[in-house]
C-alpha cells in the first residue's frame, strides 16, 4: 500500500515536470516571428507612447520578453542579465524588450521603478495595453508567466517558456548562452 501511494506521488510529480517541461508559448525555433503590434513604451526612445518593438528590431538579433507580471524579482533579474548582453552586443545592433500584460496605471510606476534599480540601459521595457495588444498570432501561452523569444532576421533561433515561479538562475544563464545564436561577431 504505501509502494503504491509513493508510486503515485513520483508519477504525480514526474508527471507536473513533463507538463512544465512541454509548455510551449510563442513561436517556435525556425518560425518566422508573427509580426508588429505597438505595446505602451515605458522606457526608451519611444517612452510615453505606443510603438511598434518588433518595428523597432526589425533584422536585427532580438531577445523579446513576454510577462504576466512586473513584480517577480527573477524576471527582473532575467531583463538586467538580458540588458547586460544588448549593451555588450551594441555593435551587432543587438535589441531587447520585455512586454508586461496587465494594467498600464499600475505597471508604469512599478517598471519605472525597476528600470531605475536595475540600472538598464538598453532593454525597453512595454505594457500590453488594450488599445494594441500583443496579436493572437503569437500564440503566447496562458499558461507561461515567462516567455524569451531569441530571433534575428526575424526567424526564431531560441525559445522559453516558465510557467509562474518556475524561472531560476540556471535557466537566466541558458537565455544569456544562447545569445550566441542571434549575434555573430
Amino acid at each position: 500500500m504505501i509502494r503504491n501511494v509513493l508510486a503515485a506521488a513520483v508519477v504525480a510529480v514526474l508527471g507536473g515536470a513533463v507538463v512544465a517541461a512541454d509548455l510551449k508559448s510563442g513561436p517556435q525555433v525556425g518560425a518566422k516571428v508573427p509580426g508588429a503590434f505597438a505595446p505602451y513604451n515605458v522606457t526608451g526612445e519611444d517612452a510615453g507612447k505606443t510603438a511598434c518593438l518588433y518595428c523597432r528590431g526589425g533584422n536585427s538579433p532580438v531577445v523579446a520578453i513576454f510577462a504576466r507580471t512586473g513584480d517577480d524579482a527573477m524576471t527582473q533579474k532575467l531583463i538586467k542579465a538580458v540588458d547586460a548582453e544588448t549593451a555588450k552586443n551594441a555593435k551587432a545592433d543587438m535589441f531587447s524588450f520585455a512586454v508586461f500584460s496587465g494594467d498600464k496605471d499600475k505597471l508604469e510606476p512599478q517598471l519605472k521603478d525597476a528600470a531605475k534599480k536595475a540600472e538598464l540601459k538598453t532593454t525597453v521595457l512595454a505594457i500590453d495595453d488594450k488599445e494594441d495588444p500583443i496579436p493572437e498570432k503569437y500564440a503566447l501561452n496562458k499558461d507561461a508567466d515567462v516567455t524569451v523569444i531569441l530571433y534575428v532576421d526575424r526567424v526564431v533561433k531560441a525559445n522559453y517558456s516558465f510557467p509562474k515561479g518556475k524561472l531560476t538562475d540556471k535557466d537566466i544563464e541558458a537565455v544569456v548562452k544562447d545569445v550566441s545564436k542571434i549575434v555573430t561577431q
